[in-house]
């Protein structure tokens, strides 16, 4: 039987019978569709993380407490203070180091009038280092100044997201808020950036670090140090210096461990990106499931449309059709279902996705992204097909193997 006359007779024993062979690809399509969402958002999700921490710049790490066993940074580890500091900015200690600033992490609402706002963060540290790694200047106002940082001048920059809340439409430079118990003159407002390394730069308020320490946390240690080196090219070279110099400060002896942990931003991007493709690749897989369950509903849909196309079967037998040629036609029209039901789960879950990441990059999560997932989708469509060709074979084989006489003796 030719390939053409093959591809006919599939095309008219589907036709015949519409409606089961839209119910028999239904699993299909939906378990396709569910792959193609769930990898496009996935890679949606990296591409955002990674471009954040990216826009930090390869030649900037952080320094934190703790041993590096989880991703997550240990903000309130009490093991980085002004000594680190002093240490690291000592060119004969770290020579391609830069600036560095250290952070302070405060937790409290901010008050203006009868007005109270919740920002996600409160941070103390430096404005000219802050705005030269966020790229982002105020839009109103100035930066405070390396002499409110050493006189632990009460002054605060804030983000749009707070300027809104707490004073609407009216200017907020110049006017005091309160910090727990100490009002802060705002000097800055930044203009609307969103997320950039999981700063919201929108909901902020950044002060002065030693402000922070004397006046909101009484502490004297950092929740981390982020450090700018000269070059992308010598961060190798900045994080071994950085780690001599700490573990000699720290008099952390040649058999202990480290209790800080030295991250750059590509270490940090190689992790996202690890972590976010195990977790889609897990999801994906279990969504893959329902092409198992849909593949066995094939299968039996297959086995009853041999029962009803017994007589079918003695006809084509009776006037020369081989076993090889039965096997072949149950077989192709058993492929030709799923890989349509493929495709069509490729449209769908590619429409689906897109109509969700406008969705996310409007009302979530600005700058996500949509690009087609061309692997998944070509991986769906030849699963599908392999779908079809491993439930098919029973039903094909049990189609084959039915005698022309008793097939035309079927009522």
């Amino acid at each position: 039987m030719s390939l053409k006359h093959l591809l006919k007779t599939a095309l008219q024993g589907l036709s015949t019978h519409k409606s089961r062979s839209v119910l028999t690809i239904l699993g299909i399509v939906i378990g396709v569709a569910a792959i193609i969402v769930v990898m496009t958002l996935g890679q949606g999700a990296e591409d955002l993380i990674v471009g954040e921490f990216e826009a930090l710049g390869a030649e900037t790490a952080t320094i934190q407490p703790g041993t590096g066993d989880t991703f997550a940074p240990d903000f309130f580890g009490q093991v980085l203070n002004d000594r680190d500091l002093e240490a690291i900015l000592k060119k004969a200690n770290v020579p391609n180091l830069v600036d560095a600033m250290p952070e302070v992490v405060v937790s409290s609402a901010v008050a203006y009038g009868k007005e109270t706002y919740k920002p996600d963060f409160i941070i103390g540290g430096k404005a000219d280092f802050f705005i030269d790694v966020f790229d982002i200047y105020p839009e109103v106002g100035v930066p405070f100044t390396d002499v409110d940082v050493e006189n632990s001048a009460r002054v605060a920059m804030i983000g749009v997201d707070v300027k809104n809340d707490l004073f609407g439409a009216s200017d907020a430079v110049g006017e005091l808020i309160r910090i727990k118990n100490d009002r802060f003159r705002v000097v800055g407002v930044f203009p609307k950036r969103g997320n950039v390394a999981f700063f919201n730069l929108d909901d902020l308020v950044l002060i002065p670090y030693t402000t922070a320490q004397t006046y909101l946390t009484g502490t004297d240690y950092y929740a981390q140090i982020i450090v700018r080196g000269d070059s992308a090219d010598n961060i190798d070279k900045l994080v071994y210096d950085l780690q001599a110099t700490l573990r000699e400060t720290h008099d952390i002896g040649p058999d202990k461990d480290d209790d800080f942990v030295v991250r750059t931003q590509q270490g940090l991007v190689d992790q996202i990106s690890t972590i976010t493709s195990i977790l889609t690749a897990f999801l994906a897989l279990v969504v893959a499931i329902s092409l198992v369950v849909g593949g066995i509903g094939i299968m039996n849909i297959m086995l009853v449309s041999v029962m009803e196309r017994t007589k079918e079967i003695g006809l084509r037998k009776a006037i020369g059709a081989t076993r090889g040629d039965l096997i072949r036609q149950f077989l192709f029209e058993a492929i030709m279902l799923t890989a349509a039901g493929g495709v069509i789960g490729v449209i769908l879950g590619t429409l689906v996705a897109l109509g969700a990441s406008v969705v996310l990059a409007s009302a979530v999560a600005t700058g996500w992204s949509f690009s087609f997932p061309w692997g998944a989708a070509a991986l769906g469509v030849g699963v599908s097909a392999a779908v079809g060709l491993i439930f098919g074979l029973y039903p094909a084989y049990q189609a084959a193997k039915k005698s022309p006489i008793d097939a035309l003796r079927y009522e």
